[in-house]
Order: structure tokens, then sequence, then C-alpha cells
């Protein structure tokens, strides 16, 4: 069974930046599709950015020219480096890793991300 586990979230004040890591375990990371979602407070889970086997990536309007997506197969993780970070970026940020083959996700149990003053 695919095991994520993310890290690097806190609290950081407006303008910060933080970078989040998601390290996978039990899979061939490099067949996998990888993203990072995010669930404000009271709102659904969201797209955020995502990138593909093959390192083409795709960014949600609101963190365009941001956030930045990368991934490092040597260590089974994927990255999501944030800046110029807003207080309605604050959410839970979840990571998820898709079968490139079958389709399947699984879910990361999520970090807290918060941007106050």
């Amino acid at each position: 069974q695919v095991q994520l586990v993310e890290s690097g979230g806190g609290l950081v004040q407006p303008g910060g930046s933080l970078r989040l890591s998601c390290t996978a375990s039990r899979i061939i990371f490099s067949r996998f599709h990888m993203a990072w979602y995010r669930q404000p407070p009271g709102n659904q889970r969201e797209l955020v950015a995502r990138i593909t086997t093959g390192g083409t990536t795709h960014y949600v309007d609101p963190v365009k020219g941001r956030f930045t997506i990368s991934r490092d197969n040597a260590k089974n993780t994927v990255y999501l480096q944030m800046n110029s970070l807003k207080p309605e970026d604050t959410a839970v940020y979840y990571c998820r890793a898709e079968n490139a083959y079958t389709g399947q996700s699984s879910w990361g149990q999520g970090t807290q991300v918060t941007v106050s003053s």
C-alpha cells in the first residue's frame, strides 16, 4: 500500500516562504504523477499543482508565479516551494500520488499551512 508523508507546514507571515515535502514509500515513484492539493477552512479540497512522470507541471491560477512543484525520483519525494504567501493560502495541504498506468491514487495525511501576521 502506498504511503505518503508530508512535512514542512507551519505558521508564516504574509510574504514569507515555505517548502513542503512529500516522501513516498512502497511504490515505484517514477511511475506516479504527483500533485499537491489544499483544503482551506470550511471549503472543499482543491488542486494546487501537479507534476507528471515526465516532469510536466500544471498550476492553478491563484498560485502561478508564486509556487513551484518539483520532484526528485531518487529520493521518492515531491516538493512544493511556496513564495509570497498570502493569508488566503492558509489550508491543510495534501500530497496525492496517481499511478500513471492504472489511475489509482493515494493521499497523504496533510500538513497545516497558516499564513498570518
